[in-house]
């Protein structure tokens, strides 16, 4: 019942506070290690979270983990979702230990989910090496985000107006934006709307 009601209970990834504000926070995140996989959403009938179920069969999520070892792997939160077209605007989706990012041209969406591996795993050699090829693991280097928390379902409209108005927020405050945003969930999709939580990111200098 905890997690119909929001309670997050796998480990989340260490972050330290460099400044916050009343508009949102400044975060800077170490190095980790993520599984990834890239593909296109018309694959999965426009699913744009249609790789989840592969990262998560490579981890073994759902039964015995597809790697190598094999070796079942914790689940994290949270899932990040990138995505971004070819007029720039940019849409994105979440839900637990995932990293998504897209990019497309024309109609055409190509989307990168990562889940982030637990933090025992600080090289890409410790981690278990995938049997489906198309799950990549690779490092993320050290990086800073600004941004903000909030409830509810993260809707296209609620997360353009969300970045809309942090993007505005930062380079008010001198910032550089550097990439493009993340959608950030901690909650499986039966937690109910009103105890999600949900964060935008955007990476700055």
């Amino acid at each position: 019942m905890g997690m119909v009601f929001g309670k997050i209970r796998v480990e989340t990834p260490n972050y330290e506070v460099v400044q916050s504000s009343p508009d949102y926070e400044i975060r800077k995140y170490p190095p980790s290690v993520i599984a990834e996989v890239t593909y296109d959403p018309s694959q999965f009938k426009g699913d744009k979270d249609g790789g989840f179920s592969v990262l998560a069969n490579y981890i073994g999520a759902f039964g015995n983990p597809q790697n190598t070892k094999p070796e079942k792997i914790a689940m994290t939160a949270p899932v990040i979702t990138k995505s971004s077209s070819e007029s720039g605007s940019e849409k994105i989706a979440m839900t637990a230990p995932v990293v998504t990012k897209g990019s497309g041209e024309g109609e055409k969406k190509i989307v990168t989910m990562q889940f982030l591996l637990p933090a025992k795993y600080v090289k890409v050699e410790e981690a278990p090496k995938p049997v489906d090829e198309r799950v990549v693991i690779r490092e993320e280097g050290e990086r800073k985000y600004g941004m903000v928390k909030f409830s509810g379902v993260a809707t296209e409209e609620v997360v353009e107006e969300k970045v809309d108005k942090l993007k505005k927020s930062l380079e008010r405050d001198g910032f550089r934006v550097v990439g493009e945003f993340l959608l950030a969930r901690y909650n499986p999709p039966w937690t109910l709307p009103p105890f999600r939580t949900n964060e935008i990111m955007i990476p700055v200098e």
